[in-house]
């Protein structure tokens, strides 16, 4: 076990870089099942999820090779096995896009309910929805969702809610369906047309995905390709956070800054400057930071994932600032530990309400999920002395070299084992 060790007060100054993004490449991974072949994936985050991944797919019977530290090529031609190991499975959300994959390839599919961070209930209703529209047969029997049919055939789904998971799975099962299959109400984020782009370079034929509709007609076969993963909106939107709450001066490099768009906006809001270029942004604050009300919607609204970063800004505010969360359940857990810094939060349901105070004080806290694990770290980096983030793992899931990235923009961070006495209290 391991923790962060953070000096605060140093405004962040310099260049970061930012990696392959964490939910495009989580659906691509899986995505190359449909292959049946030689995959080259280029700008791979090097996280924990995706090593998950890479896990699942050796597994199965894959060949997954590194490249280079970013460039990944992955062989499925001798896939022999459509059940997903539970103890791998169990530990990420994403890993339910095997079921779309291997639903696509093989009509068969076994894989465990979804795990991953507590943000409340993840209910699968609207792909199972999906699934038995195309002719699936589901079950769900001591914890695995078992998905079988003889053939898939195209419909028209329509999802009662704007499902990021449901639109992933319901593209990857029916791009080989007979016929066209017409998703509505679908999600539109940039991972989502990323993940379209992934799959019609490996021959599918799907129209529409960054809109409402998605039209996709079915074909016999898809190939190999060679891909490169959009940037990380929620790495570089965390990035930018970090930059405006220590009052820094930081170039966000190799972004899409039309993907950043509503951060941009709230940022702004908050009294940062925010300079936008071809691919990256530069964030600076000289004054005040100003309080806005914020509530999390679907693209192109504002992101759940950068909900508790903007909150930890949010506690610096000049005034009382109010965030709904409108996506997840349980997205405030983390709230109790930004009140151990200092921070005056209350919490009633989905809704924040947050009063600035003058400064954070550092304080031992733990990462409860992963945006929450983001949130600390950012308001560790102005909390005035030393603050220790426990439960990093967490962090890891999502962010490529956080540590060293913090670093050299001047942060003093550093990551250490727990002694054995630590452990023994954390277990």
């Amino acid at each position: 076990m391991e923790k962060f060790v953070i000096s605060g007060g140093i405004p962040l100054r310099g260049d970061v870089t930012i990696s392959g993004a964490k939910n495009a490449a989580v659906a691509i991974i899986p995505a190359t099942i449909l292959a049946g072949g030689r995959c080259v994936i280029e700008n791979i985050p090097n996280i924990s999820d995706v090593t998950i991944l890479f896990k699942i797919l050796r597994e199965l019977g894959a060949t997954v090779k590194m490249v280079n530290k970013s460039t990944v090529m992955i062989d499925t031609s001798h896939i022999n096995d459509p059940i997903v190991p539970y103890e791998l499975a169990r530990l990420m959300r994403a890993s339910y896009y095997f079921l779309g994959a291997l639903l696509g390839r093989y009509n068969l599919a076994s894989v465990s309910m979804p795990g991953g961070c507590d943000l409340g209930a993840r209910p699968i209703d609207q792909h199972i929805k999906g699934f038995e529209a195309l002719g699936v047969d589901v079950s769900i029997d001591h914890g695995m969702v078992n998905a079988k049919c003889d053939t898939m055939l195209g419909a028209h789904i329509y999802f009662d809610v704007v499902s990021v998971g449901a639109t992933i799975n319901l593209m990857l099962a029916s791009v080989k369906a007979k016929g066209l299959t017409i998703l509505e109400n679908v999600a539109k984020e940039p991972h989502i047309v990323d993940l379209a782009n992934f799959l019609n370079s490996m021959g599918a034929d799907i129209r529409g995905a960054g809109t409402d509709v998605i039209k996709i007609h079915g074909v016999d076969i898809l190939h190999g390709t060679n891909y490169s993963i959009i940037p990380d909106q929620i790495e570089a939107g965390t990035y930018m956070v970090a930059a405006a709450a220590t009052g820094g001066d930081v170039y966000v490099r190799g972004v899409i800054p039309k993907h950043l768009e509503s951060i941009t906006q709230k940022l702004v809001k908050a009294g940062a400057q925010v300079d936008e270029y071809d691919d990256y942004v530069h964030v600076t604050r000289t004054g005040p930071v100003c309080k806005v009300n914020i509530k999390t919607l679907p693209h192109p609204g504002f992101p759940t994932d950068m909900q508790p970063q903007i909150t930890a800004l949010l506690t610096l505010a000049d005034g009382t600032s109010i965030v709904t969360e409108g996506v997840w359940d349980n997205r405030f857990r983390y709230a109790d530990e930004l009140c151990r810094m200092g921070a005056n939060i209350q919490v009633d349901g989905k809704v924040a309400v947050i009063e600035g105070v003058p400064e954070l004080k550092a304080a031992p806290v733990k990462a409860t999920d992963l945006r929450a694990g983001a949130a600390l770290l950012i308001a560790a980096l102005v909390a005035h002395g030393t603050s220790e983030i426990e439960d990093i793992h967490h962090i890891e899931r999502g962010y490529e070299n956080i540590c060293e990235k913090l670093q050299r923009l001047g942060a003093n961070i550093k990551k250490v084992i727990l002694p054995d006495s630590e452990m023994a209290k954390a277990l």
